[in-house]
């Protein structure tokens, strides 16, 4: 029903009232009351980063960015529930009480409580419950505000893509079309291993419009209101996923290296003197050479890794991967979003 409800928006919302939904989060600042939109797929951490007890939340999946600001679809949240603990994520903890849902988690029938550790049934675990149920939600979920920034997330299980870049308008397009992740284990049933995916405008499955339709709404939304746009990758770093057992292998990016990263597009770090950028080959990407609280090291994934040899490899054969992908758009794209895509030996 919420995925249903997610199609009619997607054709009435463009077509009938001339306004563009969005499979995104949404979080306000309590002071500045700056917007932020946080595109993503399952498992990029929408819903982890937009609950932020330093922002008021709008919503953790489905908003329309309208004339005259930002709305909220649903009136409730969906988390993944594994390893939920209430140091990691205490928002989303503290949300699962009386009135909630929990689905495919196990819990001792003695005392009713849950086991987040316990994948027995699926990795996916996941809870549904109340917007109100998250402390700072803003209530009626919606902002006047049109949003100042937004954060496309993507968890890549190759280890290529920088933790954080800003995007320039072209390449913000190309990467809404492309809306590249990593399926890895646990975001859905039956994904063992990671699988790249490319679900365009970060919805594929549910929009019904041609997604030039949506990236050039989202263009000429962020041309008017000089929104800036990141590209977060909260996959792998220094080496690909893998067994831990397994030297080349990388890990993922701790939750508070990628939350920082979020509290500098916040702070205004990026559009500050301080910030200091160098370009990321094959991807032709900006990358800070430092964001504070993250290790200089972590930001450029060609310094991360331990074998360059390998790191070009496989940062060659996910931008061939891209380029492919988008080869169903070329006819309908401009040459400046055409030039936004990686360059292949």
């Amino acid at each position: 029903m919420k995925k249903g409800i997610f199609s009619v928006m997607h054709y009435l919302m463009p077509v009938k009232f001339g306004q563009l939904s969005l499979h995104s989060s949404c979080n306000e600042g309590r002071e500045k009351g700056d917007v932020t939109l946080f595109f993503g797929l399952s498992g990029t951490g929408k819903t982890t980063l937009s609950a932020d007890p330093k922002r008021m939340l709008i919503g953790d999946d489905e908003h329309v960015w309208s004339d005259s600001g930002v709305f909220n679809i649903e009136g409730g949240c969906y988390a993944k529930c594994i390893n939920l603990s209430p140091e990691k994520e205490p928002e989303i903890f503290n949300a699962i009480k009386f009135g909630s849902v929990l689905e495919n988690v196990v819990f001792d029938p003695r005392n009713r409580t849950p086991d987040y550790d316990d994948v027995s049934i699926t990795e996916n675990t996941r809870c549904a419950y109340p917007i109100e149920f998250i402390p700072s939600a803003k209530i009626p979920c919606l902002s006047t505000r049109q949003p100042s920034n937004i954060v496309m997330l993507t968890c890549d299980a190759y280890g290529v893509l920088p933790p954080i870049s800003k995007l320039t308008p072209a390449q913000a397009q190309y990467h809404f079309i492309a809306g590249y992740t990593s399926k890895t284990p646990g975001t859905e049933d039956g994904v063992l291993e990671p699988i790249p995916t490319f679900s365009t405008c970060y919805s594929a499955p549910f929009i019904v419009l041609h997604p030039s339709r949506y990236a050039r709404m989202l263009a000429e939304r962020m041309a008017k209101h000089n929104t800036s746009c990141y590209l977060i990758n909260t996959g792998w770093t220094g080496g690909k996923y893998g067994p831990a057992s397994n030297p080349a292998s990388g890990k993922r990016c701790p939750l508070k290296y990628t939350r920082a990263i979020v509290d500098a597009v916040h702070s205004g770090f990026f559009d500050s003197p301080e910030a200091q950028w160098e370009n990321f080959p094959v991807f032709n990407l900006n990358v800070p050479r430092h964001v504070p609280g993250v290790p200089d090291e972590l930001l450029n994934p060609a310094r991360a890794w331990r074998d360059p040899e390998a790191f070009e490899r496989e940062c060659d054969k996910l931008g061939g991967m891209f380029r492919k992908a988008m080869r169903l758009y070329e006819d309908v794209i401009g040459e400046d979003v055409k030039a936004a895509a990686p360059v292949v030996e």
